[in-house]
């Protein structure tokens, strides 16, 4: 073990211990101290459903990356992994960039962007990512002697040696492939397909699928899975320009359901959809679970709205992890159905008929900020809802639907945050015969929103006091409530 990783490991342990309990969040993984950004491979070996993550452990902002880890056997419980790779060798030693894992052989295969930086006599930076293997047992992960195993030279004539990164890494039969994002030479987002017999040399197979200086500029976090009888490709682009409600600026998450052609490497695809609406999601990536589901867990933080208290000694969390099908051509997400097992303290509240008169009406045990909520409203007869949560006089974050626009939206402008950020995002969603079914899950600072038995998912985060803890309901005009809540206790 070098020293950076067993530094890191030191470090993060001796701090777990000092960072209150009650801080963190319930039923979303948190880390133990320190920063973490995306998540990377989210993976299945030896029975357990392991996940990494980019992390610095020394600061609450992002620094040189390592790979953080913990572990699930059910999507809900996770148990903290020692640190997996730190920047400790000359081609990674500014940062052990995302990736993703397989299980090959009884090894779990991590495979990363290395990040080389050097300082030149002319006062210019060489950076170079390349892709780089670690073979491990599931706590302990050695780096091969042969790093980088791709270089930047095996890309088409004229990509960029700066931007390739994120290689995600799957096996069918006895071949190994990986997709990893780069820059062609106009400087506009492609993906890179490459296949190996041993995860070790690898070959260029094809442009998988590119931009055209469309949706973004660096597709990022690349993940390319089968799902229901056709092919799925999701990215994460950067510095995308807003577009409608569909698209907001900045960095995005999105997908496209196409078909792949296999002998070609060609990835036909459909059109762009967003895959979450929120201010915090991006980067996700997904995993096949021993019993055939597709399940996606995403980052639960911007890169451009950084809300982390001052006082916190950790930043960032992962989404809950949410099973994926497709309907019609869409996406479909919902949280695992693991969370079941963890609802107490059933509250249920049928046929709540509230009028604008009512004002912020509040029912007999619907409150909290740990809990999983479904919400079945009629709103033929209103112009709006909206749902106050984390409320308590001073503070509120509001879900409001408008029935004429036809959009829902989440505020948390009131939800106590001091700095000039995001507050508000707003997304289309069609009525289903005059009603409307949300399902609210609040951990504390997240709150995921899922529509319609999750046709739309909308992901945010609110750093509420957590003494706000009230929830009331108002219309304009008239809205019939059945409202179904649980505690999550883990």
């Amino acid at each position: 073990m070098s020293r950076e990783l067993d530094r890191a490991r030191e470090y993060e342990a001796g701090k777990k211990e000092q960072i209150p309990s009650e801080q963190k969040c319930v039923f979303h993984m948190t880390p133990p101290v320190g920063w973490i950004n995306d998540p990377n491979g989210f993976s299945r070996y030896q029975g357990e459903y392991h996940l990494f993550y980019q992390y610095y452990p020394y600061g609450t902002s992002w620094g040189p990356m390592h790979w953080g880890h913990q572990k699930t056997k059910d999507f809900i419980k996770w148990e903290l992994v020692p640190c997996a790779l730190a920047p400790d060798t000359e081609y990674d030693g500014q940062g052990c960039f995302s990736g993703s894992a397989v299980e090959h052989g009884g090894k779990h295969i991590l495979m990363y962007t290395s990040v080389y930086d050097r300082l030149q006599e002319d006062g210019t930076h060489k950076i170079r990512q390349t892709q780089s293997i670690a073979i491990g047992d599931g706590v302990n992960y050695e780096k091969l002697s042969c790093n980088p195993v791709i270089k930047s030279d095996a890309l088409p004539e004229g990509s960029s040696v700066v931007d390739f990164r994120d290689p995600r890494i799957w096996k069918e039969k006895d071949t190994f492939y990986s997709v990893i994002g780069s820059l062609d030479a106009d400087g506009s987002g492609q993906l890179a397909l490459f296949s190996s017999a041993d995860a070790v040399k690898w070959q260029f197979k094809s442009i998988l699928d590119a931009n055209g200086g469309r949706y973004g500029k660096m597709w990022e976090c690349p993940d390319f899975f089968p799902l229901d009888g056709s092919h799925v490709l999701i990215v994460s682009p950067q510095f995308m320009r807003a577009e409608g409600l569909e698209f907001h600026n900045g960095h995005n998450s999105i997908y496209f359901v196409g078909s792949f052609d296999e002998e070609n490497g060609k990835f036909h695809r459909g059109k762009a959809k967003s895959l979450d609406f929120g201010m915090d999601f991006y980067a996700p990536q997904t995993v096949e679970t021993a019993d055939g589901r597709r399940v996606m867990v995403g980052w639960l933080q911007s890169w451009d709205n950084y809300l982390t208290p001052e006082d916190f000694e950790w930043s960032g969390m992962m989404t809950v992890p949410r099973e994926l099908k497709l309907k019609s051509g869409k996406l479909i997400q919902n949280p695992v159905r693991e969370l079941e097992n963890y609802r107490r303290n059933e509250v249920a509240c049928r046929d709540v008929r509230l009028c604008e008169a009512d004002g912020q009406r509040r029912l007999p045990g619907i409150s909290g900020r740990v809990l999983d909520m479904t919400l079945d409203v009629d709103v033929r007869r209103a112009s709006s809802f909206t749902v106050h949560l984390a409320s308590d006089g001073d503070y509120v974050t509001t879900v409001s639907y408008d029935v004429n626009q036809g959009t829902l939206t989440t505020d948390r402008t009131y939800s106590g945050q001091r700095k000039d950020m995001i507050c508000s995002r707003t997304m289309y969603v069609d009525q289903k015969d005059g009603c409307i079914r949300l399902r609210v899950l609040l951990d504390k600072y997240a709150l995921e929103l899922f529509v319609n038995d999750g046709e739309q998912a909308m992901t945010s985060l609110l750093y509420t006091p957590l003494e706000a803890d009230g929830i009331a309901f108002s219309c304009t005009g008239e809205a019939v409530f059945d409202i179904t809540k649980y505690d999550i206790i883990v």
